[in-house]
């Protein structure tokens, strides 16, 4: 068995490391390195494309009148108060 901190060959049996006497019982600590956040990153991002581009279809396809693509001023009056006149 080899040692995770020095690398020194041990034989199965040990416990302790003989050059460095680390615990080799203890399972090593795992530490990601770029090529696995490069991979994390890269689906993360192909799957919040893939949902963008679903729900885009998904939406289109809706019936009237949820298929409307501008929303009237009358609806949203908060969005466009320079447009609608007082009453």
């Amino acid at each position: 068995m080899k040692c995770p901190n020095c690398g020194y060959e041990n034989r199965a049996a040990l416990k302790l490391c003989k050059k460095c006497s680390r615990d080799l019982t203890v399972a090593p600590v795992w530490f990601p390195n770029w090529k696995w956040h490069l991979k994390t990153l890269s689906w993360i991002y192909l799957t919040l494309i893939a949902v963008f581009f679903i729900a885009s279809f998904l939406l289109r396809k809706l019936p009237p009148p949820y298929d409307i693509r501008e929303i009237p001023p009358q609806m949203t009056p908060w969005l466009y108060p320079h447009k609608i006149p007082a009453p």
